[in-house]
This record gives structure tokens, C-alpha cells and sequence, in this order.
């Protein structure tokens, strides 16, 4: 018997950040996000030995463990593995597992396409999946939150969670006490297929330290940095301008709306770009985008932009220059799937 889960990755078109504390518990937050189809996988193979192992990543290098009630969560290549299954012991069934877990993604982890939320979700769904436990979509997203954010310590918001287990276009709410809100857009056709159609997804072959970045985005509210503030509401009303865009076919707008987010998220904290960014971005403006933004926290990874028209080509030559890379994609609308064979 193999238990076998995926969850898709997202494109967050607006709103990136507002779902962090405490800006989501002082203000609410809203974010607008998409899935896509390159996912985060996770397979559990029951074992009879006493021992748990993991398999991580295209390497597959393994490690393995007596099984016991709680695993170290010391080491990064493991340690959404082991958060998973500390929680899964502590608050279901009390007592060591053994298996084997293969997990791999699709994009390089620290990408800004909510790699790690993603994986900790198809890791929850793989045990979810083989113990038939009684968690909806609305329980797994949270607990996969509480697992990463409270239990973890791990600095990051709460949309990857969400988006990750509903799959789809949603219209994300985030409000005190860590409630979230899912709104699906039921967006036509046509519409979904002309933003998929003049989207540009590049990757910078650059890595980031997304905790820094996201740190600095909670000091900047602790401390009522009015600048960083007033740039979270904007990004809050872009949100909005965002969906109705699509739910109103105003596809000319959406590159106007991905520069206002563009131009407010980097108010947000100082990481969030830098000279290299800043001169992707320009290039794809110069070449016909319309409109882009950084994917998740910022200063580095995934970036990606609207080119109108018949621009698309002239951009992603033009991007070429800096050594980077595009990624082709579609959206998607199922978020976690489990199955068992």
C-alpha cells in the first residue's frame, strides 16, 4: 500500500503580505491567488520495521530514524517532514508510526511560489489520507498553518496554506484569531485564458531569506511605520481592483494593477528588491509589460509579468540578458488531492 498526495503551488496576483500578523489581526487582510500546475508531492509507505525514513527532494537522499513520539526538526532538509508527523502523533494517534516518506516539488524551495506551505500541506494530506482522519479543507489549511507558523516558529503567512488545500482563483479574507474567509472566483474561460495566455512567470535563479524580509514587514507595523502601512492598505485595495478585474473581464486593467502593487510592496520593507529586481522589472516594462510583481515575500526567486497584446515574446527575450529563466504553467482549479494504490 503507497498513500499518495499533491498540492498545487500559487501565484499571488495581490494582496502579498497582508495576511501576516499583526497586520492581518489590527486591519484584515485580503490577498488574491491562484494555483498552478507545478505542485508539492508526498507518498507514504507504511513500514513494519520500527523505523521512519525520508526521502527528500530530486536527490532522494535518505534519512532514518528510530520511530518515537517526536522527531528533531533541527535539520532544514527534513524539518517540515518531522513538524508534520510531531504533530499528527501529539494530537491524533499518541503512538509511533513507521513508514517511509518520499516528498519532491516542483520548483526550488525559497522560490516565492509558497513551496514549503504547500509541501506541509501534501504532508499533512499524505497522513490525513492513510489514518482517515476527520480534517476538511478548512481544518487541514489551518493546521498546516498552526503546524509551520506556532509550532514551527517558522515567520510567513497564512494565504499558502489555504490556497494550496482549496486549489482554484480565490479571493482570500484574513482577520483576527487567524480566521480566513475563502471566496472562489468563478471566472470566465476566455478571461482565465487571456491572463494565462500574457502571464510571464520568470524565475532569477537568485535565492531569499524570506523570515528576514517578512520580519522586518511585522517591525514596520509593531512600530506604526506609517510609510509601510499606508503601502499594506493599498496593497489590501489591490486586491479588491484585482478581483473585480477579472470577475468584471477587465483584463486591460490588470497590468495597472499588478505595477500599483508593485510600487507599494516595496514600501513595505527594504529587502523586498534590489538593484537586480528593480532591473529585471524596468526591462519587462521597457519591452512591452504592462504591470509585474515579485512572487511571495520578495527579494529574490520568482517574478512575474503582464504582457498585453502579442508582448509576451519581446519580454521573455528581453529577460534572457539576466540569466534567468521562464516557466511555463497553467492554472489549476483542484487544490489537494490524496489517493491511496
Amino acid at each position: 500500500m503507497i498513500i499518495k498526495s499533491k498540492a498545487p503551488l500559487r501565484l499571488g496576483l495581490a494582496g502579498g503580505g497582508t495576511d501576516v500578523s499583526p497586520y492581518s489581526d489590527m486591519y484584515g487582510g485580503a490577498i488574491l491567488n491562484a494555483t498552478i500546475s507545478s505542485y508539492a508531492f508526498a507518498t507514504i509507505e507504511p513500514l513494519d520495521n520500527g523505523k521512519i525514513e525520508f526521502a527528500v527532494g530530486h536527490s532522494q537522499e535518505v534519512v532514518s530514524f528510530d520511530a518515537a513520539l517526536e522527531l528533531p526538526i533541527s535539520n532544514r532538509s527534513y524539518e517540515l517532514q518531522s513538524g508534520v508527523y510531531n504533530h499528527i502523533v501529539k494530537h491524533h494517534t499518541k503512538k509511533p508510526l513507521s513508514f517511509r516518506m518520499t516528498t519532491w516539488i516542483d520548483a526550488p524551495q525559497g522560490s516565492g511560489l509558497g513551496t514549503s506551505s504547500t509541501l506541509v500541506v501534501a504532508i499533512l494530506g499524505a497522513f490525513v489520507e492513510w489514518l482517515k482522519l476527520p480534517l476538511g479543507k478548512y481544518d487541514i489549511a489551518h493546521t498546516a498553518f498552526e503546524i509551520e507558523r506556532i509550532e514551527m516558529g517558522m515567520a510567513g503567512g497564512k494565504q499558502d496554506q489555504y490556497a494550496a488545500t482549496f486549489g482554484g482563483i480565490n479571493f482570500l479574507e484574513f482577520l483576527a484569531n487567524d480566521k480566513v474567509i475563502v471566496n472562489p472566483l468563478h471566472t470566465k474561460e476566455d478571461i482565465l485564458s487571456e491572463l494565462e495566455s500574457n502571464l510571464v512567470l520568470y524565475f532569477t535563479e537568485t535565492n531569499r531569506d524570506s523570515a528576514s524580509i517578512i520580519y522586518h514587514q511585522v517591525e514596520n507595523v509593531k512600530n506604526n511605520n506609517v510609510i509601510a502601512v499606508e503601502a499594506m492598505h493599498r496593497l489590501k485595495e489591490q486586491a479588491q481592483m484585482m478581483k473585480e478585474c477579472l470577475l468584471r473581464g477587465d483584463v486591460n486593467r490588470i497590468g495597472e494593477v499588478l505595477n500599483m502593487g508593485w510600487v507599494n510592496k516595496k514600501k513595505m520593507a527594504t529587502q523586498i528588491s534590489n538593484t537586480l529586481l528593480d532591473s529585471i522589472y524596468d526591462e519587462a516594462i521597457r519591452n512591452g509589460a504592462s504591470g509585474g510583481k515579485i512572487s511571495g515575500a520578495g527579494g529574490g526567486g520568482f517574478m512575474f509579468f503582464y504582457c498585453p497584446g502579442t508582448s509576451r515574446l519581446k519580454v521573455t527575450q528581453a529577460l534572457n540578458q539576466f540569466g534567468g529563466r521562464t516557466k511555463s504553467f497553467t492554472f489549476t482549479q483542484q487544490g489537494l488531492t490524496t489517493w491511496t494504490t
